[in-house]
């Protein structure tokens, strides 16, 4: 069962551009996703916005440009996305936890302008970004929380597990990247390994970080 709003009952509203706004009054997350959820479904593909008036932050989906985006205050990022799927659980990361409970569901970026670049740019961009060890490595903990295994033999973290080459590919361009800004050691995979996978050998920084993600 959800955990109630407290203060609660909490209002959302949700928009779809037509003027024709819905408010609900809701007791708790879950049953904010049931009632977005509908009026999702009702849209067929269009832009649909919720909205947390009091705290002045807005989710926006955007299924035609592939886009969510996200603003609290004068901050906005913008967010790839590359899986039909991704939209609802963006909106239950909302209705529980608002701004901040999306930072870990993707690549967040703040220029829009950047979304139209490559995956590899995309991923690289968002790397660039993070400049501090602990940042570092809980972006890693999010990358492998999403596909990684660690190898039966409990030596590598093995990355995007049974992944080809061509899936994941802004994600692994930004692992790539804080490897090697943190000094990571990463090894060739197996031959009979996925294309995409990278290993990466287990150090104590990982070991402490990868356990909040398992």
């Amino acid at each position: 069962m959800a955990r109630a709003y407290s203060p609660g009952p909490k209002e959302f509203v949700f928009g779809a551009g037509d003027g024709n706004d819905q408010r609900v009054v809701v007791a708790d997350p879950q049953e904010a996703y049931v009632a977005f959820s509908e009026f999702f479904r009702g849209q067929n593909g269009g832009t649909c916005t919720i909205d947390d008036e009091p705290a002045g932050q807005p989710l926006v989906l955007m299924p035609g440009q592939g886009v969510i985006v996200r603003r609290t205050g004068a901050n906005v990022e913008y967010l790839k996305v590359d899986r039909p799927n991704r939209y609802t659980p963006s909106a239950m990361l909302f209705f529980e936890n608002g701004y901040a409970g999306l930072d870990h569901f993707g690549q967040w970026l703040s220029n829009l302008a950047d979304l139209d670049a490559s995956p590899e740019a995309r991923g690289a961009t968002r790397a660039a970004t993070i400049t501090t060890e602990a940042a570092a490595l809980e972006e890693v903990g999010r990358i492998w929380g999403d596909s990684g295994i660690v190898d039966p033999s409990d030596q590598w973290y093995v990355f995007f597990d049974s992944h080809g080459a061509d899936d994941d590919r802004a994600e692994r361009a930004a692992l790539l990247v804080l490897i090697e800004f943190l000094g990571l050691e990463r090894v060739d995979a197996p031959a009979e390994a996925a294309d995409g996978e990278v290993w990466v050998r287990r150090e104590p920084r990982l070991d402490a970080e990868l356990e909040r993600w398992s």
